[in-house]
């Protein structure tokens, strides 16, 4: 298996880059082709949504030196933000000295709610549902055979009482193992299939039958450690954990926090066509899951001084169906990961959103966040300012010295190169 540890990666021209990724990954020249130039059909884009009139493409990058449960991964990461793919592969190759990341993820259980109001007895109610919890587990099988042939489908099933303003409503938890499959189709259909038998039951009125993004029990979870001598020594370390506090405790920097980690594992998930608003909504919702907002990542310096990081939060992904079916880069970035299973995909994920962590919490600590990635905001800034890939490096280098990046800088001193 060739390894992510890709030196002077970025140095490497866009076809170079391409080269090491087909070597890697095993793709075809035709593979490259798609991804090089974007190539989404018009009208496949048509039948993904409504109202088609272009595409609206975005950088296409791989991180490198990851390393996750010995497995070495180039992760494809979909973002316009600057410094994120910088930020990640710097972070895997600081963890992989120590052995890169250990991750796992739990069972595939998505949940489906079932809203009930207006129940004459609610405690009677909740007795009579959980009497007949097996055959309303049948019942929901019944309606995707297939996922129970394959291995998967309704597990289990819970009553909630919920205290509302105008008295107290019912809320039935179905649980459903959707395998590889991020599970919003099959969890929905099962609901409304089953909210007829509620309402009968209940003696209520059903309203909602529809999935929760809050998927608490389809966790992810990741570790490494980062080695003091790697990373900057004990100053830096000690500098990590009082950044680490202050999120911990304080929601207005828990905020900025988990935006950090969900850039990248965000921009995994555009890569490999996942629905990147539920994974963000159950993301910031588990992290206030004890009714304060607060960190998804920890920190913690073990016997020798040398930092250990660790993050959990649910990833509801899928490696079959949806846009992952239909989309040509995204399963070519799938192709890249070399991933089938959804549980896998999770796994690569959570070390991304931690690397993602731990290297803006070192940025912080250290010489501060702007550093880094004002250097690659300026390029977008030369950029705009209509400077050619041979001149960009010089605007860039001019603007850093002055600290004076702006894009009415940028045209200035591309006005005295070009005049020189």
């Amino acid at each position: 298996m060739p390894s992510s540890r890709i030196s002077g990666f970025y140095k490497l021209s866009i076809d170079e880059r391409l080269q090491k990724v087909k070597e890697f990954a095993g793709l075809t020249d035709e593979e490259l082709e798609v991804i090089k130039y974007g190539k989404l059909p018009l009208e496949v884009a048509d039948h993904m949504i409504e109202n088609v009139i272009g595409l609206w493409p975005l950088p296409f990058a791989v991180a490198t030196n990851f390393l996750i449960n010995g497995k070495d991964y180039l992760v494809p990461m979909a973002i316009e933000e600057p410094s994120v793919v910088a930020a990640a592969s710097n972070a895997a190759k600081m963890a992989r000295e120590a052995g890169g990341f250990k991750a796992e993820a739990t069972e595939s259980i998505m949940i489906s709610q079932i809203q009930v109001v207006k129940v004459p007895d609610l405690e009677e109610a909740k007795k009579t549902i959980m009497a007949e919890k097996e055959k309303l587990l049948e019942l929901a099988n019944e309606m995707d055979p297939l996922l129970v042939k394959l291995g998967g489908g309704a597990r289990d099933l819970e009553v909630r009482t919920i205290d509302t303003d105008v008295g107290s409503m019912l809320a039935v938890h179905l649980y459903v193992d959707t395998l590889d499959a991020m599970g919003a189709n099959t969890v929905n259909t099962m609901a409304e299939g089953l909210a007829p038998t509620i309402e009968r039951l209940t003696g209520g009125k059903v309203y909602l039958r529809i999935l929760s993004n809050l998927a608490d029990r389809r966790l992810a979870r990741a570790k490494a450690k980062f080695a003091k001598s790697a990373i900057g020594g004990e100053e830096v370390v000690e500098g990590i954990m009082w950044a680490y506090r202050f999120a911990k405790y304080d929601p207005y920097r828990a905020a900025t926090h988990n935006k950090g980690i969900m850039n990248g594992i965000i921009a995994v998930a555009r890569a490999t066509g996942q629905d990147t608003r539920a994974i963000e909504a159950g993301a910031h919702s588990y992290a206030a899951r004890s009714g304060k907002y607060t960190s998804l990542t920890e920190y913690w310096v073990d016997e020798n001084g040398d930092l250990w990081g660790s993050i959990e939060l649910p990833l509801a992904v899928g490696t079959v169906g949806g846009v992952v079916r239909v989309h040509p880069i995204a399963k070519l970035a799938l192709k890249i990961l070399g991933v089938q299973k959804a549980r896998e995909l999770a796994q690569i994920m959570a070390a991304v959103g931690l690397a993602q962590n731990f290297a803006a919490l070192r940025a912080l600590a250290t010489e501060g966040i702007q550093a880094g990635h004002m250097k690659l905001h300026a390029r977008n800034i030369a950029l705009a300012a209509g400077a050619t890939p041979e001149e960009v490096d010089k605007v860039v280098e001019k603007m850093i010295r002055e600290k004076r990046i702006s894009l009415e800088r940028a045209k200035e001193i591309l006005e005295e190169i070009r005049g020189g």
